[in-house]
């Protein structure tokens, strides 16, 4: 099989080589940009390309005909590896055949696509990727390809081969007599959303290609296609007897581009079939922050008083500095100590990302109201424990204010490095221990049985007390302001597994309870050593557990990995009381007249490497992977992955792989989700270090679920190597 596909990707390579030397006359035409296909990702119409998206280019779209209702979200998450999830809503069939539970919600497929560049385009040879769709569904659109694109002038050429559905057509090798597949294995795997890797490249191969073409007018492009697909065995055809049959193999449609922000496409295809389609795109690398801030301090020269000292500037001038350096400079409520040789500030830094304009800003302000500072040191805290410490020293931070020299920066008079104790005396602090949040939330789920998309939109209401610098009692209150989680219809699910309901019960803790409390735990969190920091927690932990729980993580200042240990006794807590847990492990639906498990105590946790790989082909990322156990008590590992891009924006995917079976998890296989997570500086019009992130899980089962703990050390830290508080590249 591998040389076989090697021979068929140079086969492509060097078939569209003679006579395609030429470019496009940017004077002439419209810049060229890759656009997106029915089912999500660049492409065609209904076939792929070679084409790659610029990096960090994000498209929610929707394609629409009388078969299939396709909603997408694709992500071009690195140059070379492309990224599409999708929905499909099958228009003539029903999601199960019983009425009473999924009503007239249609099948809806979950899928989701790979493409990976293999050659740059270049004056000889084309753009050539390869892909997977659908590589972890149900089969209904399952297939692989092999593509070249080439740009000559405002024309975009595309050939490629097909396999599985993109391949069904079989022009090129595959017997249809024996079946419309070509005898490949279209069962799903276990429960679905399984990769089976046995079936990849196997059963009927076509050749399909194409072209794309840029009209003088810059809103209008045209593509033909010549479709792979001979659409025999679509799902509509073969399990609800729909005519789907291809009067024509070309397709032919119409993009008109909507400025930078999106496009909409009509196209006609099988020569019997309109299809209409939307995209809105933004490029996460793009996105800029636009602030009204507070001016950048000037410096002012001043000359230190001979026999003077620090101390005797006054409480008032004091207070002001600290003001000062909480509103201009972004450190929050800081504590000063002073002597006869540095200024150190300790708090914590809630509002820039660049620690640089911090930094500028707070030796500004201390150099003006004590000029006779030889060292400014500003220790980073976070839960009031310190992070890092930056060291300025005060003769080059004059150069650097005077711009003195060629492309002077904060940077050339700063150190970081390990926090140690504040030197002198104690000037100014903050008596503030009590901090109140008020924040908007919103949970969803897209793909469900009962309803399509599910949500609930409250206001989670917090509050916290700390009685010293390392003791904190906090919680928080949900208030449900609307939701159609009533629209969710079981407690125990339908597939008939038998494990403890972790996080299948979600109906009844947000239906029966429109005023909850969230959290409620008092949590003791220090530092142990110059690498080493530590919490212990106890009490409602989260919205369905509680219990007793602690964290050890080591991270070396500046390093790009970490290591980390929790372990928690949790027991569920019961949804019909505020206060109370569930003591029996069996519970009986009324709905379904089925008894089911709960967990009344088991002891939860991971051992968790973090490593942020400093390699050049896969810049700006994170990796971290998690082996324990996890709530249903199934053992097993976590891989978390994500892309931090120019914006600060973060993109990531999980997969949780247990000891549970298929048939044990139940539908699915297995647990895994995808996240976005956008600076909210960027977002308004104030800088901030705040982030609001987005969810999205295909489904929600009980296997492979982590506690929700409301602090993770790693992010506590998150200032030894910026990660969350990285600065914006753009």
């Amino acid at each position: 099989m591998k040389k076989t596909l090697i021979t068929s990707l140079s086969t492509l390579t060097v078939a569209m080589l003679p006579a395609w030397q030429s470019h496009a006359d940017e004077f002439s035409y419209p810049e060229f940009q890759p656009s997106q296909s029915d089912f999500g990702g660049v492409g065609l119409i209904q076939m792929p390309t070679g084409r790659a998206a610029p990096e960090g280019e994000f498209n929610v779209g929707g394609t629409f005909n009388d078969e299939y209702h396709h909603y997408t979200v694709s992500l071009q998450l690195l140059p070379w590896l492309e990224s599409t999830i999708r929905y499909t809503l099958v228009q003539d069939l029903l999601y199960s055949e019983d009425p009473s539970f999924s009503g007239d919600t249609k099948y809806t497929d979950k899928g989701i696509d790979f493409k990976v560049r293999l050659l740059e385009e270049s004056y000889w040879i084309p753009e050539t990727s390869i892909g997977v769709r659908d590589f972890g569904g149900t089969g209904l659109f399952d297939g692989e390809f092999i593509a070249a694109s080439k740009h000559v002038g405002p024309f975009d050429f595309t050939v490629g081969v097909g396999w599985g559905y993109i391949g069904n057509s079989a022009n090129l090798t595959g017997d249809k007599t024996a079946s419309n597949d070509c005898n490949r294995n279209t069962e799903y795997k276990g429960k679905g959303g399984s990769v089976d890797f046995d079936r990849w490249f196997s059963g009927c191969s076509a050749v399909f290609g194409g072209v794309e073409y840029q009209s003088p007018w810059q809103p209008l492009r045209l593509k033909v296609e010549y479709d792979g697909n001979d659409y025999a065995s679509d799902f509509p055809v073969t399990q609800g007897g729909i005519d789907m049959s291809q009067d024509s193999k070309f397709n032919y449609g119409a993009l008109y581009r909507l400025g930078n922000w999106g496009d909409l496409r009509l196209s006609y295809e099988r020569g019997n079939t309109w299809t209409f389609g939307f995209n809105l795109n933004t490029n996460f690398n793009d996105l800029k922050a636009i602030w009204q801030d507070e001016p950048l301090p000037a410096y002012q020269k001043q000359t230190p008083r001979p026999n003077d000292d620090k101390s005797e500037l006054s409480n008032e001038e004091w207070l002001e500095l600290a003001q000062q350096l909480h509103q201009v400079a972004g450190y929050e409520n800081p504590s000063i100590y002073s002597d006869s040789e540095t200024v150190t500030v300790v708090a914590p830094q809630t509002k820039y990302r660049d620690r640089s304009e911090a930094h500028l800003r707070a030796g500004t302000l201390i150099a003006n109201h004590v000029p006779e500072a030889k060292e400014y040191r500003l220790v980073e805290t976070s839960n009031r424990q310190a992070i890092t410490e930056t060291r300025i020293d005060s003769e080059q931070f004059v150069k650097v204010a005077n711009h003195e020299y060629f492309d002077a920066k904060v940077e050339d008079a700063a150190k970081v490095d390990v926090p140690q104790a504040p030197q002198g005396s104690l000037i100014a602090a903050s008596d503030k221990d009590w901090d109140v949040s008020v924040a908007p939330t919103l949970q969803q789920s897209f793909g469900g049985s009962e309803n399509f998309y599910m949500f609930n939109i409250g206001i989670n209401a917090g509050a916290s007390y700390w009685f010293s610098d390392h003791v904190e009692l906090g919680g928080s209150i949900y208030f449900n302001i609307y939701d159609n989680y009533d629209k969710f219809l079981y407690e125990v699910p339908p597939d008939g597994t038998d494990l403890k309901r972790v996080r299948t019960l979600v109906r009844q803790y947000i239906n029966d309870n429109p005023v909850r409390m969230n959290n409620l735990q008092l949590t003791w969190m220090d530092r142990l050593g110059d690498n080493w920091y530590s919490q212990a927690y106890g009490g409602y932990l989260e919205m369905m557990f509680g219990g007793v729980g602690s964290e050890i993580l080591y991270r070396p200042q500046g390093s790009n990995w970490a290591v980390g240990v929790d372990a928690n006794y949790v027991i569920q807590r019961d949804p019909d009381s505020q206060f109370g847990f569930f003591t029996e492990e069996v519970q009986f639906d009324p709905i379904t007249n089925r008894d089911y498990r709960v967990q009344t105590g088991a002891i939860t946790g991971h051992a968790t490497v973090y490593y942020q790989p400093q390699w050049e082909w896969l810049p700006n990322t994170l990796f971290k992977v998690s082996a324990g156990q996890y709530l249903t008590e199934d053992k097993g590992v976590t891989v978390d992955f994500s892309k931090q891009f120019d914006s600060g924006v973060i993109a990531g995917a999980f997969i949780a792989q247990t000891n549970l079976s298929a048939e044990e998890f139940g539908e699915g296989s297995y647990n895994k989700g995808f996240y976005v997570s956008i600076p909210f500086d960027i977002m308004t019009v104030k800088p901030s270090t705040n982030r609001a992130t987005i969810s999205w899980l295909p489904l929600t089962r009980d296997g492979g679920q982590m506690l929700n703990r409301k602090y993770q050390l790693f992010s506590v830290t998150d200032a030894r190597s910026p990660w969350y508080g990285r600065k914006a590249m753009n």
